[in-house]
């Protein structure tokens, strides 16, 4: 049974993620600093309140008979009025904001969805597709949630608390030094408990990437599963992965929810002192009850945002592991750049030949020893051998998926590292064992690799593969839609439209990988002739394991351990009684 698939280190210099998170706010920076208005003058407004307040009760405290009701309606009225316009201009601040969370969102998709179109494919083989599509969704959700919220929540909160303090310093500078003794308790402990969050959370989010990457392992393999009576396998491994995970989501939450209660305790604190302290300085005649109750309800609003900042830490702790994941695949190494001036591969003869070329997917593990051959243009060339010998690694050097670690490999006589990647590429038509197809029309999927082809063209490649009396029957022809990864078709059915997709493409050289083992050996032997017959004066390679069908190729070349052993046709090969012979024999036997 396998187990959680396999994620990638991640890095822990959340100082670097801060800069890069910031750094996707520049395009918005004009937007931003609207916002930083507004938030000034919103808490300008809410701060104007207790201050009113105060002068409210400062005539209310006149005495029997003293009391001005007018003044204290007046200021009652002022009061109302600030509150409301300060949470109007707060509303267009959110607003703005979720504006500018979903635009740094939008650009980091289409950066991260970039990359991936850009990474060597070995990276697909080392790590889960679940975890990457976890950093491309749910890191990137919690990235731009905390720039929707907890962005605003600190301008604003930073801004209460610069405005109160000055407030208060104004009221009784006294008074103000019981608040200034709990602020470097409250930084101290901030600072102690981001240390000990910060590495939760970035487990927390390493976690959830290896439960959604055995999820979708798991969901892809589910006929498999069920065939071999696994399930009860599979649930008992799955409580396992969830159970980390869960664990990961607790211990994480368990420490940061513990922020803001004791961040609570530390105000409460500051504001017992504050009562005590004032009431002192009252019974003395230095401040005066509106002046006392001013200042309370501005040390509320001084510590209030001290305590919501402490737990936006928690949010803001968990956005910036979760952005390490995503800047992290950001990093990754992309495809060696063209070299300068390189070559457009047009109009390609299809001539093919590698020369001593070594390849190993790691250093110390070679796969293609010393391997040369030569394919001219127009010929069938098939590729044979046991498996392991090296058969897709060489389709995979023709198509510079990997450069060799020595050796050349030419077309039409020049090095394939001298021409650009995309027209080297866009000069194969490529039909894999493991088929691909789409959410879309019939007539979409198989026009996939040319653009503005016509209805007869389709139906022309798709009579080629033998699979236009299907296509017929379906109630809507070329107009039916295939479901997700074509669940909705047979495997042999998507493998005869990937053929259709590939005699349909316009190129001068075709890879057919077992591109015939999920359909029937006569249709199998149809379609080869069908596709001598299109690819006529083009280079065609194919890998075939049931030698029967490749009979008629120009030339075979047998791959044992990484080298070519024997070629040449079926008839000499088998004259030779040699290897190929005996791969032969084997399959009637």
């Amino acid at each position: 049974m396998p187990g959680p698939p396999k994620v990638m280190k991640k890095p822990k210099d959340s100082r670097k993620a801060l800069r890069r998170v910031l750094s996707y706010m520049g395009p918005f920076r004009f937007v931003i600093l609207l916002v930083l208005v507004l938030s000034f003058c919103s808490n300008l407004l809410a701060l104007q309140g207790p201050r009113l307040a105060g002068s409210a009760i400062n005539e209310a405290a006149a005495g029997a008979g003293l009391v001005n009701f007018d003044a204290v309606f007046y200021y009652a009225r002022r009061m109302l009025l600030c509150y409301a316009a300060s949470s109007l201009i707060n509303i267009c601040i959110n607003v703005t904001m979720m504006y500018v969370s979903k635009g740094i969102a939008k650009r980091m998709r289409a950066d991260v969805f970039s990359k991936l179109m850009k990474i060597p494919v070995g990276f697909y083989h080392r790590n889960a597709a679940g975890d990457i599509i976890s950093r491309v969704s749910y890191d990137i959700d919690v990235v731009s949630t905390c720039l929707a919220t907890d962005v605003v929540a600190i301008l604003t909160c930073t801004v209460s608390v610069v405005g109160s303090l000055i407030m208060m310093v104004r009221i009784s500078p006294l008074m103000s030094l019981m608040v200034l003794v709990t602020i470097p308790v409250s930084v101290i402990f901030t600072i102690r408990m981001r240390k000990k969050t910060q590495p939760k959370y970035s487990r927390r989010s390493k976690c959830y990437g290896a439960m959604n990457g055995f999820v979708e392992e798991m969901l892809s393999g589910q006929k498999t599963i069920q065939a071999y009576a696994y399930e009860h396998k599979v649930e008992e491994r799955f409580d396992e992965v969830n159970s980390t995970a869960a664990d990961a989501y607790y211990e994480a939450d368990y420490w940061g929810i513990s922020i803001g209660p004791t961040m609570g305790c530390i105000n409460n604190i500051s504001l017992g002192l504050i009562g005590v302290f004032g009431a002192v300085l009252y019974m003395n005649g230095i401040v005066g009850l509106g002046q006392i109750s001013s200042f309370i309800l501005y040390s509320r609003k001084f510590s209030g945002p001290i305590n919501e900042i402490s737990n936006i830490f928690n949010e803001i702790f968990s956005a910036l592991a979760a952005s390490e994941r995503v800047f992290e695949l950001l990093d990754q190494d992309e495809e060696p750049a063209d070299r300068p001036q390189a070559l457009v591969l047009e109009n390609a003869r299809g001539d093919v030949e590698l020369e001593h070329v070594v390849f190993g997917y790691l250093p110390e593990k070679i796969v293609i020893h010393d391997l040369s051959m030569k394919a001219d243009s127009g010929k069938l060339i098939a590729i044979v051998g046991p498996t392991g010998a090296g058969k897709t690694t060489i389709i995979s050097l023709l198509m510079r998926f990997y450069d060799p670690i020595s050796g050349s490999i030419r077309v039409d006589g020049n090095d394939i590292r001298d021409y650009t990647r995309g027209s080297l590429r866009g000069a194969f038509a490529m039909v894999l064992q493991d088929t691909w197809v789409f959410r879309g029309t019939i007539f979409e999927n198989i026009a996939y690799g040319k653009e503005n082809a016509t209805m007869d063209e389709v139906v022309a490649a798709a009579k080629a593969a033998h699979i236009h009396p299907y296509i017929m029957r379906l109630p809507e022809g070329y107009n039916t839609v295939i479901s997700e990864d074509g669940g909705n078709i047979s495997k042999g059915q998507k493998q005869l439209l990937t053929i259709a997709r590939a005699m349909l493409y316009d190129t001068s050289m075709l890879i057919l990988d077992e591109a015939t083992s999920n359909v029937d050996t006569g249709t199998e032997m149809q379609i080869q002739k069908a596709m001598r017959a299109l690819m006529s004066d083009r280079t065609c390679f194919v890998i075939a394991h049931r030698l029967s069908t490749i009979r008629n190729a120009d030339n075979i070349l047998v791959i044992d351990g990484g080298d070519v052993v024997e070629q040449g046709t079926h008839e000499s090969l088998m004259a030779a009684r040699g290897f190929y012979y005996r791969l032969y024999s084997s399959q009637f036997e």
